[in-house]
């Protein structure tokens, strides 16, 4: 860490997010609504594990009955690893993508990634990282040559704004400017409405406690 840093500076959260062999068809969708919902993603890449690796990824399950099984669906087929960040990155993760049994997530969290993707407990579409020391292993595995310095808050918003707020306000101010509307402020409004490109589509409840 750079002696230069503020002491007084704060950084966003980062988590490791898996999109796992069943939903990577829905790979771009889902992806689509980690960025809707106020996250960045840092990194992003698309890897096929083998079942040794997904045996150290889930080392904590070692022993249990579903392990082989977990690993066997996990090194199936291609995974989409991203390390997202945000505001309180780990638990917000964690309520999007809703409990690990998609069958039980279905009917308490209708509205999770789990629930609108995945199958049942063991095709369960996504994974997030549980705690903040498992998010820094989980993403020093995956991402190897990464850097795991935190990430200082304004990067993410700034990323954002000029990924998905200033075309459209470009685009907004030069038609403004060719229809010289009376009352300007509100054209403007009205028209940003109306062609926000970012509208979600998220389902309704999806962040609603059940």
């Amino acid at each position: 860490m750079e002696e230069a840093r503020s002491a007084s500076e704060v950084y966003v959260e980062r988590t490791l997010a898996l999109i796992k062999p069943d939903a990577i068809d829905s790979a771009d969708e889902i992806e689509e609504i980690v960025l809707r919902s106020g996250f960045t993603i840092i990194q992003k890449r698309k890897v096929y594990l083998s079942p040794e690796q997904c045996s150290d990824i889930y080392a904590a399950h070692y022993g249990k009955m579903f392990f082989p099984s977990l690993t066997a669906f996990m090194s199936s087929g291609p995974t989409i690893a991203m390390v997202i960040a945000r505001d309180q990155a780990i638990a917000y993760w964690k309520k999007m993508i809703g409990p690990a049994n998609s069958i039980k997530a279905k009917q308490t969290h209708p509205g999770s990634l789990r629930a609108l993707y995945g199958t049942d407990d063991l095709r369960n579409a996504v994974h997030g990282s549980e705690t903040a020391s498992a998010a820094e292993r989980e993403i020093r595995f995956m991402f190897p040559g990464g850097t795991a310095d935190p990430i200082p808050v304004g990067w993410a918003a700034t990323d954002y704004l000029s990924r998905f707020v200033n075309p459209t306000m470009l685009s907004g101010l030069t038609e403004l400017c060719k229809q010289k509307p009376t009352d300007p402020i509100t054209w403007l409004a009205d028209w940003l409405i109306a062609n926000n490109p970012n509208k979600p589509n998220i389902h309704e409840g999806l962040l609603e406690e059940p």
